[in-house]
């Protein structure tokens, strides 16, 4: 993939049109970032709440849905991510991302817990774990688009974390819908805020916003993932749930650090 393949996003004020299926309101003050998401497959999994609960900060609660935890893995394409007033560069802004998470809220805003988050662009790595406390890690990653299908592959390379290798295809099978608040497909995907965790125990927020998810049923051949490994997460032996989304835009911003 290159910077070719994505045109520009629409302006933030475009983005920001749009807030009613927000399940709270965007965040005060400026945002201070923007990128866009691409070729995204969302595959989840139900498992054991105490499985995870160990896995996250005691100040979190792990979120369910019919009395499950959901394990997510999630590979897509990063583009036209930049900084508020500067420009995209296709030496920075376009890479591959995956990542493994989960859903928590602080009793306030529902959000992301990730578990770990594999990404092409090295500098991006460092940058993220600096200013967000994320536990991002470099990889060998590739991504091909051959029509409606998505080839993607992803190797870790960062020795900071276990091994992780993730090769799949996948395709949309239907037409594209919005999801609907109460549903599986809305508490999965529509989330506007993740949270994190400095090396000191700190907790971080970060909150975003982006126009509803346009999700389609979707279907995949895995070849290989070994991405929730290091992490100790059993999945259960049956087959995701799997929903793909062309294209989002979206804006961020500033991580805020929450009282103890």
């Amino acid at each position: 993939m290159n910077a070719a393949n994505y045109p520009p996003p629409p302006s933030p004020a475009v983005i920001l049109s749009e807030t009613a299926h927000r399940p709270f309101p965007v965040a005060d003050g400026p945002w201070v970032m923007a990128q866009s998401w691409n070729d995204l497959l969302f595959m989840h999994w139900p498992v054991d709440p105490e499985l995870l609960r160990p896995k996250i900060p005691q100040q979190l609660t792990l979120e369910t849905f019919d009395g499950s935890a959901w394990v997510g893995v999630v590979p897509f394409y990063m583009s036209h991510i930049r900084p508020r007033y500067l420009f995209a560069v296709p030496w920075l802004s376009f890479f591959a991302e995956l990542n493994v998470r989960t859903y928590v809220t602080d009793g306030k805003k529902p959000g992301v817990w990730f578990f770990s988050l594999d990404a092409a662009r090295r500098i991006g790595v460092e940058l993220a774990r600096m200013v967000f406390h994320l536990p991002y890690f470099h990889a060998k990653m590739t991504v091909e688009r051959e029509g409606e299908a998505v080839h993607y592959w992803s190797k870790r390379t960062d020795g900071r974390g276990g091994p992780g290798e993730y090769r799949a295809a996948y395709h949309p099978t239907g037409d594209a819908y919005i999801s609907t608040p109460g549903t599986l497909d809305y508490f999965l995907t529509e989330r506007y805020a993740l949270y994190s965790q400095s090396s000191t125990g700190a907790l971080y927020r970060a909150e975003i916003h982006h126009m509803p998810w346009p999700l389609q049923p979707a279907e995949a051949d895995v070849q290989m993932h070994t991405v929730c490994d290091m992490h100790g997460i059993p999945l259960p032996d049956q087959p995701p749930l799997l929903r793909f989304a062309r294209r989002r835009d979206m804006l961020g911003w500033a991580v805020q650090k929450l009282e103890a």
